[in-house]
């Protein structure tokens, strides 16, 4: 039984990766496929029937949801990256930011996009450690800037505070903002996406960067 339940987990930990990742892509197919259909569906039933029937026929073509998007997508890029297509946007932008509660909407999660995406921005460009959520406990947070000027000066101490992310595990899309001391911080030797494979693993998968001079016992910490 002990050699069954071994070679049972092994031929487990091959599949499972591997099922999961096909099971999220044909989630994701699906979802844009039905996007797309129901786009066709509504383009369809406004024009004349050869048209509309002719159009029909598209959403019976697996994969062309995907496909249409990332044109889009592309297309969007391209017509934003000159300057017609900025003068625009600013525009788009500016009407948006008139619209009540929309506004609310829009302009928080395109200062999220933003920052997240944006070759410009600083956010999760530096893995460190932390002690959190109780001295002698370390954990791996990332560094997302500084603190607003109005809120610098009401921390105390005089000393340089920076802003982090500390991701829960599993999920590293929900956690918490702390804005701590910056010489409390202890850089990492590892990237971004290793520290993140090592968040999400839960300490399983461990990065291939030795991370020797970022331990907790290191005695020359940041600041």
């Amino acid at each position: 039984m002990a050699l069954f339940r071994k070679y049972l987990l092994a031929g487990l930990l091959v599949w499972l990766p591997l099922a999961i990742t096909v099971w999220v892509l044909l989630w994701v197919l699906g979802l844009m496929d039905g996007i797309f259909g129901g786009v066709v569906g509504a383009a369809a039933s406004v024009l004349p029937q050869a048209m509309g029937d002719a159009l029909r026929e598209l959403k019976n073509v697996r994969g062309l949801g995907v496909l249409t998007l990332v044109l889009l997508l592309l297309g969007t890029g391209v017509f934003a990256a000159n300057i017609v297509g900025q003068w625009w946007l600013k525009q788009w932008d500016r009407v948006l930011h008139q619209v009540p509660i929309v506004k609310s909407i829009y302009s928080s999660v395109k200062q999220v996009s933003d920052t997240l995406f944006s070759s410009k921005g600083n956010a999760f460009r530096e893995a460190v450690l932390v002690e959190y959520p109780r001295a002698g406990s370390w954990t791996i947070a990332f560094v997302t800037g500084t603190p607003a000027p109005e809120v610098a000066p009401l921390l105390g101490d005089g000393r340089e505070h920076v802003s982090i992310y500390v991701p829960t595990t599993p999920n590293p899309t929900s956690g918490f903002f702390l804005m701590v001391p910056k010489h409390q911080l202890r850089p990492l030797a590892m990237s971004v996406d290793a520290a993140l494979k090592h968040i999400i693993s839960m300490g399983v998968v461990a990065p291939s960067t030795p991370a020797a001079a970022a331990a907790p016992s290191d005695p020359n910490p940041i600041g």
